[in-house]
């Protein structure tokens, strides 16, 4: 496996952030695809890192290459458990809070779960940050939020009826962590990602994202399956971006706290247009076929980052064409 950060550094504006030395930060949803590239990023900046993961989504592959690493630490534990989660934050002078189940059809099909995983694993994870004196909470949330709200660009405070489950934990994660900086001092960040792609995200599985799900069955000689006419839109954003607002939130002051954030590059990509693109760059002519609409996807996103810069200092650097060869290239050495 090539587990080495593709791109100039040049372009990596949250490696010139300095944080006090020896510190450490708690990373939950290590193992996942956002977490792994967190955890790498931190460790290469010459900083400490804690992974907590229970592997139910995440990949051990992903955390193998770090346990040699000074500074770096596995915890596989649950975030349904209380106890798990004030031992993990002990210490811990930041959490960037990753861990959840994604996919907005597996939501609908297990509410329940969603309910104790992302919603009770997150109020149990602000409850141990808040106890252990963690100085920054930092939380993903998501573009779902905004639910069945038709105008665009996506805006902070405009939001519509949530269409699933998964939407519905992600807006509960964020009133939970505003109360978290109301009552109690904790300074909460939270970051809607909108369509986060690039290397080590998982290309398999019927809740594969799009992208590279696309990548791999192109690659194989396989005709994807587009769901709905494909010319539903969204504001895909590579992975050096998200690390940068993470890494950006941490550093953030507290009068930004208690907010959530648009995170995204602020562009706008055709599903169709992309499927193309794909075929182009990988030199096939392959013909898609085309499925029935998800239940509980919404039609267009495209953000508005206005409030992530002036707030978080979020500057994106790689664009969604920089960013869709970056991935074309990890998933060919990769897959």
């Amino acid at each position: 496996m090539q587990d080495t950060i593709i791109g100039g550094c040049d372009r990596m504006r949250y490696q010139d952030l300095f944080f006090e030395k020896g510190s450490l930060f708690l990373v939950t949803g290590g193992a996942g695809f956002i977490g792994s590239n967190l955890c790498e990023a931190i460790l290469r900046m010459g900083y400490r890192i804690r992974c907590l993961d229970d592997l139910s989504t995440g990949k051990y592959g992903n955390v193998e290459p770090f346990l040699d690493e000074p500074g770096y630490e596995f915890i596989e534990g649950d975030i349904k458990d209380l106890r798990t989660c004030m031992d993990a934050c002990a210490g811990a002078d930041f959490v960037l809070h990753q861990a959840a189940w994604g996919s907005v059809p597996r939501s609908i099909e297990m509410p329940l779960f969603y309910c104790a995983n992302n919603i009770t694993g997150t109020l149990n994870m602000l409850e141990a940050a808040r106890k252990q004196n963690v100085k920054k909470f930092v939380y993903a949330s998501s573009s779902s939020v905004y639910g069945d709200e038709p105008t665009l660009p996506k805006t902070e405070g405009r939001e519509g009826n949530l269409l699933s489950p998964y939407a519905v934990s992600k807006r509960a994660d964020e009133e939970w962590a505003k109360q978290y900086t109301k009552h109690y001092g904790l300074d909460t960040y939270g970051l809607r990602y909108f369509n986060v792609f690039g290397r080590r995200q998982d290309p398999q599985g019927a809740y594969a994202a799009v992208i590279p799900k696309f990548i791999r069955q192109l690659l194989k000689g396989e005709r994807p399956t587009i769901h709905g006419d494909g010319g539903q839109s969204r504001d895909f954003t590579y992975i050096e971006n998200v690390i940068e607002a993470n890494l950006k939130a941490c550093a953030a002051g507290s009068h930004a706290a208690g907010r959530a954030y648009n995170i995204a590059y602020g562009g706008r990509e055709y599903l169709l247009d992309i499927y193309h693109g794909l075929t182009k760059a990988l030199g096939v002519d392959i013909e898609p076929l085309f499925g029935p609409e998800r239940a509980g996807d919404i039609k267009h996103s495209n953000a508005d980052i206005g409030s992530a810069r002036a707030y978080l200092g979020y500057d994106p650097q790689w664009s969604f064409e920089e960013g869709i060869a970056a991935a074309i290239e990890w998933y060919k050495e990769n897959l």
